[in-house]
């Protein structure tokens, strides 16, 4: 219970202290917003803040803290120190810095940030890439509410049906208006989201279940390694790339700049926040590791979600749980859908003022969405999940270069040193994992570590090249 609490101590702390930094490196100040300058009622749209927070917080959250967070914690509680590490000091600075720098750049998507700061050939791989994995996102999010649903409802309902349901609600999220749909019904999920999680805080300690202390062993059943398999599992709990395509959706709806650490920063540790409460219960509701790896088997993530909710919430804990395992990733669905929109429109300049336009790159997405819903679902999230870490990786070199430019080489280490760390944790996965090279670890291990050193020599490379230039 100490190393529980400390753990959620300590993202209050980096909220309070390490934000306060890092929104004073970037400097916000008063110039207009997008939401302000470029407003077009459609996308551009200014919104509460509050209400852009929790509009935030369901975009970028889902069922990723939920779903990771119970398959991290497999590994033990040493997956505690991603979460909290990882939030603070990785995902909340890779969240702030997109939706920031879109900020600066009135609105731009994330491939239009990394084309501007890594350069022109990586802004047409980051198209494709963004893309691609909003869609991945999007069939996920489909997939898994719609099996759930076709479950608890008559068998006349089947899954088929509640998928072409679903993407008939992502068509219109992601056509209509941000703030006629998307910004009536998501504050309210949120608020849900945020209840749910709270109830099984509560009910884990009032019914004294023994919640887990650090050990550093790795207690993972089947004895996979720690290292890059957890960093890649738990995802949007501590850092998610899928974020950097939904904080410049967001920072078209800001009302000011100094308004972006409350929204971007604080969307992510309370995701943080959420991925620490779901590890410690699933670990502490089934007594171990192993007993939570048998449930995870038995039942599926979403069987699991039901099961701690009903039995530690009874009736009410039921109703929470289906909404958090379906609600909450329609809810990222439906943006990710809108987020690939808004990037193929960025990429074609074309104007989305008009529903035409709109529904002309709507359709395409959606439908390659519904073919994909057609393969299997394990394979798609294992794709999606490397993925989601190589654009956080991306993306956060891309702030370093930005705060290199703007702020200075010092400063540039804010993002940089993450940065490193994503590159050594995707390549490593990429070369040991099923759906890579399935290389063994005296190979992977070191070669991910030469790719994140390749990588930042490249970068101090750039940064000496800039200070060079400035003196000629």
């Amino acid at each position: 219970m100490i190393t529980f609490f400390a753990a959620l101590a300590l993202l209050l702390a980096g909220y309070l202290v390490y934000s306060r930094l890092v929104e004073h490196i970037f400097g916000p100040d008063d110039r207009p917003t997008p939401a302000v300058a470029l407003a077009d009622g459609v996308d551009f749209v200014e919104m509460p803040t509050w209400k852009v927070f929790l509009i935030q917080l369901l975009n970028i959250a889902g069922t990723g803290p939920i779903f990771g967070a119970l398959m991290g914690a497999v590994f033990g509680p040493v997956v505690f120190l991603w979460i909290v590490f990882g939030s603070i000091l990785g995902g909340a600075v890779h969240d702030y810095c997109t939706g920031m720098i879109s900020c600066r750049m009135g609105g731009a998507s994330v491939s239009e940030i990394v084309g501007k700061y890594l350069g022109g050939g990586m802004k047409q791989v980051m198209r494709v890439f963004s893309v691609v994995l909003l869609v991945l996102v999007g069939t996920v999010f489909v997939t898994s509410p719609a099996a759930l649903l076709a479950m608890l409802t008559p068998e006349a309902l089947s899954a088929p049906f509640w998928v072409a349901v679903i993407l008939l609600y992502y068509l219109l999220a992601t056509l209509l208006p941000i703030d006629k749909l998307i910004g009536r019904i998501y504050p309210v999920f949120g608020i849900v989201l945020i209840v749910m999680v709270l109830g099984i805080g509560g009910g884990i300690l009032l019914q004294e279940y023994q919640l887990p202390e650090l050990v550093l062993a790795n207690l993972h059943p089947a004895g996979k390694p720690i290292w890059p398999y957890m960093f890649i599992t738990v995802a949007c709990g501590a850092v998610s790339g899928f974020h950097a395509t939904q904080s410049p959706m967001m920072a078209r709806c800001l009302k000011r700049e100094k308004d972006g650490r409350r929204v971007f920063y604080g969307a992510m540790i309370t995701e943080g926040v959420i991925a620490l409460i779901w590890a410690a219960a699933g670990v502490a509701f089934y007594g171990s590791t192993g007993g939570l790896q048998a449930a995870l088997a038995a039942m599926g993530q979403s069987g699991v979600v039901y099961d701690i909710s009903t039995k530690l919430l009874g009736v009410a804990g039921g109703a929470l749980a289906v909404v958090g395992v379906v609600a909450c990733p329609i809810t990222s669905g439906d943006t990710a859908f809108r987020s690939a929109r808004l990037t193929l429109a960025d990429w074609f300049h074309i104007d989305q003022g008009r529903i035409g336009r709109r529904l002309l790159l709507t359709m395409p997405l959606l439908a390659a969405g519904a073919l994909l819903t057609q393969l299997n679902f394990d394979v798609v999230w294992r794709y999606f999940s490397w993925a989601n870490q190589t654009l956080a990786m991306i993306a956060l070199w891309a702030a370093a270069v930005y705060l290199r430019s703007s702020c200075g080489r010092a400063q540039s280490l804010l993002a940089a040193v993450p940065a490193a760390f994503m590159s050594a944790v995707c390549s490593t996965y990429i070369l040991m994992a099923d759906e890579g090279l399935k290389l063994p670890q005296s190979i992977a291990y070191p070669a991910g570590i030469a790719f994140a050193l390749g990588c930042a020599a490249i970068f101090a490379l750039r940064v000496w090249r800039k200070k060079e230039e400035a003196v000629r």
